[in-house]
């Protein structure tokens, strides 16, 4: 990672990036523990979780990549220039890594605990495969090109628009 070139800075930075992991990752749990204290996700929205294992998933797969992988370093640095700084730190890829793993074991609550009779819909089944199949589309085409900064930009871009398409239920258009 390229330096901040000031230590209150890189602090600062540090400090900032650890309380919204925290911050973020507490959120998961108040519904987990809902969940187990009644035995039951009826209420629950399905999709939403759908959505969301989606759009985390990709954002670990971006974290994961850019924080880890030298090739992928390297490509970022040859295309924004050496000074830049990796835009992702070790609270990204331990956000990321935890908000999967809570959202797929609320998932696996799904299957476990009274859910009545409802049920991911078909709008959201239609969506998810689409990202999907497009993102092992542009794995294999990333492949045949060595292009992995392009592959784990496609999955961050996953992720915005995962982001944008959960919460349009949600959106009051009056």
């Amino acid at each position: 990672m390229a330096s901040w070139h000031s230590t209150p800075m890189e602090i600062l930075y540090q400090t900032l990036g650890w309380i919204a992991f925290a911050s973020w990752s507490f959120s998961f749990y108040p519904q987990v523990l809902l969940n187990y204290k009644r035995k039951s996700v009826v209420g629950l929205n399905f999709d939403f979780l759908v959505l969301n294992l989606t759009k985390h998933t990709s954002y670990l797969i971006y974290n994961a990549a850019l924080f880890f992988s030298p090739v992928i370093q390297r490509q970022y640095r040859e295309k924004y220039g050496l000074q830049e700084m990796i835009p992702v730190a070790a609270n990204d890829v331990a956000f990321s890594t935890h908000a999967v793993l809570l959202t797929g074991f609320t998932l696996f609550q799904v299957l476990i605990y009274d859910r009545g009779t409802q049920k991911v819909s078909k709008t959201c089944t239609a969506i998810t495969s689409i990202v999907w199949v497009s993102a092992v589309a542009c794995t294999i085409a990333a492949c045949t090109r060595e292009s992995w900064l392009w592959l784990i930009n496609v999955f961050n871009t996953i992720q915005v628009i995962m982001t944008t398409v959960k919460y349009i239920p949600q959106v009051d258009f009056i």
